[in-house]
């Protein structure tokens, strides 16, 4: 059923919904309430207390009273009564209840009551008349709002919603609903929005966060069992990895060298490699991937690895150029502005070269691979499944290596990464000097001009980040257009640069070249440079707003410096006293172990920056929080097991459900 078919639901509105993914009825009912009010406890007047929100049931003792205050400021205020006292209730701008309401009539009002009012008085409040009330009375749900959309209006819809749509047809198996305890989905749904009770929530939410993982877990199980049918032959030749380790110019780490014996691992099986590295910023993951490069050649394959900007992609060409400078291995590099495209299609076709690095580029419609037997996708939270397994098809059951900076807890990892298996890099190269951390106010930012001032004398160069891009006048967050001009009439001896997502990727790109090359000494920035170029000579990084980052976030963004031989700094403009902000900025302070940083985040903030579709490809996940509901997460695991082991027996008799599945990544992933 389209959204149109809802009263009130025009194209203007129909397009501010669509902007949430809601373009159908069904969709409506699975846009949850962020919070709820209990319009359901009723006091008598007298019993009102200052501060609290409550509802009453009243008679109009006197009509509207009008009273201008100031320009733009006008209050409407009447008087309300029940058996035990009188009470005033006021709106704000709010000429049209004059129209509303008459002497006599009775009313439900829930809202707030004035705690800096002499007399009883309660604010702005939501009322129904008695007989009518569809708002009070009950448990209310507060959705997120964006656009001009307001609270009354998606209530309205939502419960109009609830009455057209009929009842949802049950496609969660009967067996497992028994053995965790799960209500059904119209119970559900009906009490995620409008709950009877907060146990009669709690139950709904259950069942809707158990459904969602338990089909995240499910999907993810089956695209891991289907890859496990594909018969490939195995690399012949693994121990020349030993031969690539000799050409190093140091010794790699013990948490690198299990990383490549699970790598030699999965070549010497007759089933693709479908592996995530998982490590710290600087953990060596780059070398990693030129071990596995090298043995895929020496085997007679092509490998391709893609990166998600041009910039990285160049850094990635020199860093694999050094790696192999003493090998017969054969290296190009191919980008979206890459010249000569058919002669280096042809190339790459006629296996002229070994080792091919790029962009997107790689799996543009042109491009063919003589013999591709190893894909590699840097920072995975930029590519979707999708994007990978494009990549893949244009080998024949080629091995799938993942690389990430984002260090995710492992037992999240495992969730999270369903589909793939996992080696994780817990260990930084000897000699490399920890970034020093500190959360500074307002009143130290002379200061660290001063100090960066002192650093650009000497050469270094500097970050600086910020959450916006431009100035609203909804927020005072410092915007990078802003902090730019600034720090070029502070900074006016120097070349000060601009980077922002808003920008086109050559535009992105040109600005970190020139940052890469020296040639500008301060990089205001937002997030876009969270994931970018190797540039040694920068030992400061400013965060502003820090507090408006998760800590993974911001781990990442400090692991930008530090990556030359001087000692870098991390700078966190941190505002606002609460405990929770004093406490996430004393971990970056304190630590600079990326692993314990994203459990800490976990327990602060809850799942935070790095659990959504833009960070993983996978689909964002509605209800579930997957740190607070670990414990229906693990049930959901075991039940999506059950299903897998059966070999999906329970799919092909449930339809219903086995196209849920299929749909979560919008490819075939599930068995029929």
């Amino acid at each position: 059923m389209e959204i149109r078919s809802l009263s009130g639901v025009g194209d203007i509105r129909a397009k501010l919904l669509e902007k949430k993914g809601i373009n159908t009825v069904e969709d409506l009912l699975y846009f949850f309430p962020r919070n709820y009010e209990d319009r359901s406890f009723r006091k008598n007047i007298t019993d009102c207390c200052p501060g609290e929100e409550i509802l009453i049931k009243a008679v109009i003792v006197t009509g509207i009273k009008e009273t201008r205050i100031r320009k733009n400021m006008t209050l409407y205020t009447m008087t309300v009564g029940d058996d035990t006292g009188i009470m005033n209730v006021t709106w704000y701008n709010c000429n049209f209840v004059k129209r509303i309401f008459k002497k006599g009539d009775h009313y439900y009002f829930y809202g707030r009551i004035n705690p800096n009012s002499s007399k009883k008085e309660m604010l702005t409040p939501v009322y129904e008349p008695v007989g009518k009330e569809k708002f009070t009375g009950k448990i209310i749900p507060i959705y997120p709002l964006w656009g001009n959309l307001t609270q009354k209006f998606i209530q309205k819809i939502m419960s109009e919603a609830l009455e057209k749509c009929g009842k949802f047809e049950e496609y969660l198996p009967q067996g497992i609903m028994d053995e965790y305890n799960l209500c059904d989905i119209n119970h559900a749904i009906k009490n995620i929005h409008f709950p009877n009770s907060f146990e009669a929530f709690e139950r709904a939410r259950n069942r809707l966060v158990f459904e969602e993982l338990f089909i995240l877990q499910t999907a993810l199980l089956c695209r891991k069992e289907t890859l496990k049918q594909i018969r490939r032959k195995p690399f012949e030749n693994t121990e020349c990895v030993y031969d690539f380790l000799k050409l190093l110019p140091f010794e790699m780490t013990g948490a690198q060298k299990n990383a490549c014996w699970d790598i030699m691992s999965d070549f010497k099986k007759d089933i693709p490699m479908n592996r995530l590295i998982q490590g710290d910023v600087g953990s060596g993951k780059t070398a990693v991937a030129a071990a596995a490069m090298y043995v895929a050649v020496k085997n007679g394959y092509q490998a391709a690895i893609m990166a998600p900007t041009e910039i990285l992609a160049g850094q990635h060409y020199k860093s694999f150029c050094g790696f192999f400078e003493k090998t017969d291995i054969k290296i190009c590099l191919l980008t979206s502005s890459t010249k000569k495209k058919k002669a280096l299609y042809e190339d790459i076709k006629q296996q002229k070269y070994d080792i091919i690095i790029g962009t997107h580029a790689l799996i543009s419609e042109g491009v063919e691979y003589a013999k591709l037997g190893l894909v590699i996708a840097d920072e995975q939270h930029r590519f979707g499944v999708k994007q990978r397994a494009k990549l893949s098809a244009k080998g024949e059951d080629v091995h799938t290596l993942i690389m990430t900076a984002t260090p995710i807890p492992r037992t999240l990892a495992l969730i999270l990464y369903g589909d793939l298996d996992i080696s994780v890099i817990d260990e930084l190269p000897p000699g490399r000097i920890p970034v020093k951390t500190y959360a500074v106010g307002e009143d130290m930012r002379k200061r660290i001009y001063l100090f960066l001032e002192k650093n650009l004398k000497e050469g270094m160069q500097c970050y600086v980040v910020c959450p916006l891009i431009e100035e609203t006048s909804k927020n005072d967050l410092k915007n990078a257009v802003q902090i730019h001009q600034k720090m070029q009439r502070i900074f006016y001896n120097y070349v000060v640069g601009l980077i922002h997502g808003k920008m086109k990727p050559q535009e992105k790109d040109e600005i970190m070249t020139r940052f890469a090359r020296g040639e500008i000494n301060i990089l205001v920035s937002t997030t876009v440079i969270e994931v970018g170029v190797n540039v040694p000579n920068s030992n400061i990084m400013i965060i502003e707003n820090a507090e408006r980052f998760g800590l993974s976030q911001l781990h990442q963004l400090r692991g930008r410096v530090g990556r030359g031989q001087n000692q870098a700094f991390c700078i966190l403009f941190a505002h606002g006293s609460n405990e929770i902000i004093k406490k996430r900025m004393e971990i970056m302070c304190t630590s600079n172990d990326g692993f314990y940083v994203s459990e800490e985040d976990l327990k602060l903030r809850g799942p935070g920056d790095f659990f959504g579709t833009r960070q993983h490809g996978l689909p964002e996940l509605k209800i579930a929080n997957l740190f607070s509901d670990m414990k229906i997460l693990k049930n959901a695991q075991k039940a999506a097991k059950t299903i897998v082991d059966n070999n999906n027996n329970l799919l092909s008799k449930n339809t219903l459900l086995a196209e849920k599945i299929k749909n979560l990544f919008q490819e075939d992933i599930a068995s029929n």
